[in-house]
Formats: structure tokens, C-alpha cells, sequence
């Protein structure tokens, strides 16, 4: 076989195996929020591999995905973490998390990279799995958080097909479901979606088949998907905690 051939190969089978293949090293957080009050943050790194040690390498981004090193660093950039076993980095805020924005989140991006010990055998593919989680810095005038949470104010308007969105609050909102019903398949060509403080947004998704009996999730910040429905019968939609629907019945 031809090197072009060879290299075909490879790339079908990194296609192949991007869908199945899981990261060895990873953090137990979805998602990491750094409250003004805090000196640093610290994550756990894990290495789930039995039998080999990895180096692990992490780094911040700002939410346009450029790398950083202020207002927030992480530390160690790089550093080993020994078979079946657990680490730790921290992210620091400095003097410059001053300049960021007081009334509202700003949003970050954490990231590690695994990277294997090399192989002893020739003519072998390596692959270095990156994972990549949000990272929310809350200032400290919106650190006492709401008793409501905040993502059942998410204003909702069904103009037509589409859904019109408003975030009316200092917090992102992250929605990651919408269905028919509960129990419902995910909406067709439905995509998450996240919305900034105080952001307006038109949904990409056709929502002509949606009756009151809709459901929408979000990510709240320990990772859980809470339901709302979702009844667009009236201007604006009404929210409503799954939870709460089913004592009333």
C-alpha cells in the first residue's frame, strides 16, 4: 500500500473510533465556576488508563477560544499523572479579573489534553484526546445567587415556527434538550444552545409542532439537566419546574 493509501487508513480510522473513544484523563466537572470570593479554584485530574501514566496539559482560553494567560491562569500547565490515579491543577484569578465585567459572568474555556507515554512499537497511531469545559468567573456582586433559579426566567416567544429568547439575567443560560413531551425524543434539528447575560437570540429550530406539553432542559451548575414545560399558548411562553407541574396535578 502506497503512502497515500496508508494515510487514507489512518484518517478513517480516527473517524471511526472519534465517536467511541473516550479521554484517559479527564476532570470530574461538566462545567467550572470561579466566584470572585475565591483564591483559586482546584480540579481534580483523573487518569481512568489502569496501566500507563500520562502527561496532562492544560491551558485557558477566552470565550472567542484564544489562548490566556490573564485575568485567570492555570497551573501546572503540564504535568505527569501516574496510572489509575488522581492529581490536581489550579486556576487562579489575578489583579486584572478587576477589568472584567461587574454586573454579569464572563465566560472562559478550560482545557486538558491527554498525552500518551510513547509506544516501543514502530509504525504505531497516537492520539491525544482533548477536552475542553466552560468556565464561568462570577463576580462578586451576583455571587449570592437567586432562590428561583435563574434559567426559569429565560423570557420565550413563539413567533411562528421560532422560538424568540431573552435572558433577562447577569448568569448564562445553557439550554441542552427541547422535546414534545416528557419522555419525548429530542426535537428534530434541534442543537444546545447557550445564551450570554442579557443576551436576545432567535433559536435555530423549527418549532411549529410544539404543543403545551413541551419540555425544555438547561445545564445548571453542578451538571444536572433540569426540565421546565414549556406552553406556548399564550405571549410571552410560560416555564414551568417539571417537578412543580406534577404536585399540582
Amino acid at each position: 500500500m502506497n503512502g497515500k493509501g496508508c494515510l487514507a487508513c489512518a484518517l478513517t480510522a480516527l473517524v471511526l473510533l472519534a465517536g467511541r473513544v473516550q479521554a484517559s484523563v479527564t476532570i470530574e466537572q461538566t462545567r467550572v465556576v470561579y466566584n470572585a470570593s475565591e483564591k483559586a479554584v482546584s480540579l481534580k485530574v483523573i487518569n481512568r488508563d489502569k496501566a500507563r501514566p500520562y502527561l496532562a496539559q492544560t491551558w485557558l482560553e477566552d470565550q472567542n477560544g484564544n489562548k490566556i494567560t490573564s485575568p485567570l491562569m492555570v497551573l501546572p500547565p503540564i504535568q505527569r499523572v501516574d496510572a489509575n490515579s488522581t492529581s490536581q491543577v489550579r486556576i487562579q484569578a489575578l489583579p486584572a479579573t478587576a477589568q472584567l465585567p461587574q454586573d454579569r459572568e464572563s465566560l472562559f474555556w478550560f482545557n486538558i489534553r491527554e498525552i500518551p507515554p510513547r509506544s516501543k512499537k514502530e509504525n504505531v497511531l497516537q492520539v491525544a484526546l482533548h477536552t475542553k469545559v466552560k468556565l464561568f468567573y462570577r463576580p462578586a456582586a451576583i455571587m449570592t445567587l437567586p432562590e428561583q433559579p435563574w434559567q426559569e426566567k429565560l423570557v420565550v416567544r413563539k413567533v411562528g415556527s421560532e422560538l424568540q429568547l431573552e435572558n433577562p439575567t447577569p448568569y448564562h443560560i445553557t439550554i441542552v434538550n427541547l422535546a414534545a413531551k416528557k419522555g419525548a425524543g429530542t426535537l428534530k434539528g434541534f442543537e444546545p444552545l447557550m445564551l450570554a447575560p442579557f443576551e436576545k437570540q432567535t433559536a435555530p429550530w423549527n418549532v411549529s409542532t410544539l404543543t403545551s406539553d413541551a419540555v425544555i432542559s438547561y445545564i445548571n451548575d453542578y451538571g444536572g439537566r433540569p426540565e421546565l414545560t414549556l406552553n406556548c399558548s399564550q405571549i410571552p411562553c410560560t416555564l414551568t419546574p417539571l417537578q412543580e407541574k406534577k404536585a399540582q396535578q
